[in-house]
């Protein structure tokens, strides 16, 4: 555990749903979930209230079945409830170390899971409770960056922190290009205007409309988010 100053006090994480996929082809690698929530539990350790939004690209893409035909307000509803089995894998991750979580959803699964109520979801945060946020905004067309936008905003985040493969925003792909360059700092209309794959246009103009911070940094390393939360160096920082 890092003994620098924590950077925040509230933190929203964005997590793919690739990520747990480790070496898999699909689904979740059970050694990558429980990586990722240790170092949530050693975040939390810091004081830090974390709420997580995380994808369903492991299990299941809306968009992409909607390309080769299928309605797609049934694809991106599909996707949703990929997202709900992996905010329950995370919490029974976390609850396996202690750690007290909740996953809320955008859709009605009562049976599975609570409703997400922002006064609710604020609450439990306040109570040192790991707060999963299921099923993107609940409707169709909009993806989890921009679900995870919008409740970073309404929940009071410090940062929104952008978890990917690569070490932030670069100014080309990385992995096709050796000669992309870091950036430590970008401005959210340079992410926009140039088209930099950061996190979807709509997730980008609500955080610089709100005025809220996001993070760009790789989960691959060991630590790699405890470090994001004490190190400002780490990854690239996305601002007005």
């Amino acid at each position: 555990m890092s003994d620098s100053p924590v950077l925040y006090r509230r933190v929203m994480l964005k997590l793919s749903g690739e990520a747990l996929m480790g070496d898999l082809d699909y689904g979740i690698e059970p050694k990558v979930i429980k990586r990722i929530a240790h170092e949530i539990a050693e975040v939390q350790k810091l004081g830090i209230e974390v709420a997580l939004v995380i994808g369903g690209g492991n299990i299941f893409r809306g968009a992409g079945l909607a390309g080769a035909g299928m309605d797609r307000v049934t694809g991106d509803h599909m996707g949703m409830l990929a997202t709900v089995m992996n905010s329950l894998a995370i919490q029974d991750a976390l609850e396996q170390m202690n750690v007290y979580a909740r996953v809320m959803s955008a859709l009605k699964i009562h049976e599975v899971c609570e409703d997400y109520i922002r006064r609710r979801a604020i609450r439990h945060l306040e109570k040192g409770r790991v707060v999963i946020l299921a099923a993107g905004t609940g409707n169709p067309f909009f993806t989890t960056d921009t679900a995870a936008s919008l409740r970073a905003i309404e929940i009071g985040a410090d940062v929104l922190m952008k978890a990917t493969m690569v070490g932030g925003v670069y100014d080309m792909d990385p992995k096709t290009n050796a000669n992309a360059s870091l950036f430590d700092t970008v401005s959210f209309d340079k992410v926009l205007i140039d088209k930099l794959q950061v996190m979807d246009a709509t997730a980008v103009v609500m955080c610089r409309d709100n005025n809220l911070p996001l993070r760009v940094f790789s989960m691959n390393e060991d630590n790699a988010l405890v470090r994001a939360m004490t190190d400002k160096e780490v990854g690239t920082l996305v601002t007005a």
